[in-house]
């Protein structure tokens, strides 16, 4: 189970209990504020519990779902533009209007722990959206997926994320030449 600072001071009623715990081996800080009663825990998990406003996005979450096989050197976090920069190198941070950080976003579970993230229509248009700034096989590599699995997609979920970017013509005209 995970834990922020303050459950675990309900559980060990004191910093001192809390680094009695951790010297004992009962207790693990995974990372500043965030403890569990696990040694390993996957970062999807930690960073979601750390920054509760986040959403998994990109990378991290097309790995999650199985469109690579490319294991993500950092946690890939879409945080609201006004969110203060997170200082973690396992980090990489992307900041998204406010008005659409919630669009597509989904509780999925990983590891028994319920983690924001968004869903794989959103997805789509985010990997659509940023193609230029991916290396060319891994863009090629998770395109090849999704139409893998395009029958199974919500077009009108695509849709609607489409109609939330100024260049929704455009992004649509690209989704449906790679995709469908």
């Amino acid at each position: 189970m995970l834990y922020n600072h303050n459950e675990v001071k309900k559980i060990y009623k004191s910093d001192y209990q809390i680094k009695k715990a951790i010297s004992d081996g009962c207790l693990y800080k995974l990372d500043k504020g965030v403890y569990s009663d696990r040694n390993i825990i996957n970062p999807l998990i930690i960073f979601s519990k750390k920054y509760r406003s986040a959403v998994i996005t990109m990378n991290s979450a097309f790995y999650y779902y199985d469109l690579t096989d490319v294991i993500p050197q950092k946690t890939y976090l879409a945080t609201s533009s006004g969110y203060r920069k997170i200082n973690n190198n396992k980090i990489e941070q992307i900041y998204v209007p406010n008005d659409i950080l919630k669009q597509g976003k989904i509780e999925v579970d990983v590891d028994g722990e319920k983690v924001n993230m968004y869903d794989m229509e959103r997805l789509l248009v985010e990997l659509i959206r940023k193609r230029k700034q991916m290396p060319f096989d891994y863009y090629k590599e998770i395109i090849a997926n999704y139409r893998r699995i395009s029958d199974d997609l919500d077009m009108y979920k695509i849709e609607e994320y489409l109609s939330l970017y100024k260049n929704d013509v455009n992004l649509a005209d690209a989704l449906m030449r790679e995709v469908f």
